[in-house]
């Protein structure tokens, strides 16, 4: 089928991507990244990390498969759009209940197909991630690259994407209870803390720490979100309170958060890790894992050496800090995401590790 170009995209510097719109209409602002994963669409454009980005997908074809029930990590997607090579709208799955683009209508996410993703992608790649405007073809690229230039990009995304009041997930076989922090988590998290049988309950990101003390909980842990880790001190100033009080657990931005309340310093990377096979070095077993990952910020590995954190993963890509633990806290911190979802499971064991540390506490 031949489709006529509508919308094109206008990188902050003033280059053009055009293709073919479907999804949500309207004009879309957004900063502009990649994914390098070949299947998992849907867990990656209802990741609340995803939040107020465009995300390049560089597997060509996406659709495919349509959009299933079970498989959201969020209720209501939050992306701003989704880019991509060749847009299927005639899903062959089974368990399909929606298209891809009844989806993102419902939840007003722009989409644009028959791009080059492969240019698009090495273009950030080489350059950065960048704010992006998506808008009809015929506008004009001085007006856009204007408005581009004038443009910031939010820092309330955190807020925007948490749980306004907490809610409770049981476990079949109830052992311990966790507080878990929601910066943004992803649905599998609980799935897979219940699975390991954790009663959760979930609580709002600005929860403080006499909040989290008044349920008395066997483990805290801390999620994964969107944004840069600095926005939300007071998830930092929670974990201040709290460490060494009860065993600790977080991940992607959860790992971060970690790592400035213990006096660490984040840096925003180029263009990020997005992907479902990133190698992770373990230091402690000398073995690698293929990992899952999303987020733009990293730890500084310089700025570890004030503190008490000791590193226990690192990125073989680029060697940046993967994994954080301070044994008699019993506090640790992975920066890519155990629960896959989409991904490989090399890394379920991190959820045994926060339960023999809860089971250690108890017995303490």
């Amino acid at each position: 089928m031949i489709h006529q170009c509508d919308r094109k995209i206008i990188l902050q510097d003033g280059t053009e991507f055009y293709g073919y719109g479907f999804g949500a209409s309207g004009d879309c602002a957004a900063e502009i990244v990649f994914n390098t994963s070949m299947v998992g669409y849907q867990e990656i454009l209802s990741d609340p990390s995803y939040t107020g980005q465009a995300i390049v997908m560089t597997y060509p074809l996406i659709g495919n498969y349509g959009m299933c029930d079970e498989d959201y990590e969020s209720l209501r997607p939050t992306a701003s759009a989704m880019i991509v090579r060749e847009y299927n709208n005639e899903p062959s799955n089974f368990r399909a209940a929606m298209t891809l683009e009844e989806v993102m209508v419902k939840n007003g996410i722009i989409g644009i197909a028959g791009v080059d993703t492969r240019k698009l992608a090495k273009y950030i790649r080489d350059k950065g991630t960048c704010k992006v405007l998506i808008t009809d073809a015929s506008t004009s690229n001085l007006a856009a690259f204007a408005h581009l230039q004038s443009l910031s990009l939010p820092t309330d995304q955190v807020s925007r994407v948490s749980v306004k009041e907490p809610y409770f997930s049981p476990s079949e076989h109830k052992k311990y209870h966790v507080a878990a922090i929601d910066c943004g988590m992803k649905q599998n998290i609980v799935r897979r803390l219940n699975s390991w049988g954790c009663d959760v309950t979930v609580f709002p990101w600005n929860t403080t720490a006499e909040e989290i003390e008044a349920v008395s909980p066997d483990g805290v842990f801390l999620s994964n979100g969107p944004g840069n880790p600095e926005d939300v001190p007071c998830v930092i100033q929670m974990v201040r309170e709290l460490r060494g009080k009860y065993p600790m657990f977080g991940i992607c931005l959860g790992h971060q958060i970690i790592a400035l309340a213990y006096g660490a310093e984040t840096y925003k990377l180029k263009f990020g890790h997005r992907g479902g096979n990133h190698p992770v070095k373990n230091l402690r077993t000398g073995k690698v894992e293929i990992t899952s990952q999303n987020h733009s910020y990293a730890v500084d590995a310089n700025s570890l050496e004030k503190t008490p954190l000791a590193v226990t993963h690192v990125n073989l890509l680029d060697n940046t800090v993967e994994g954080l633990e301070y044994q008699e806290d019993r506090v640790f911190s992975v920066q890519y995401h155990p629960e896959s979802a989409p991904g490989p499971q090399d890394s379920d064991y991190l959820f045994g590790q926060f339960i023999k540390m809860m089971e250690e506490a108890k017995h303490a």
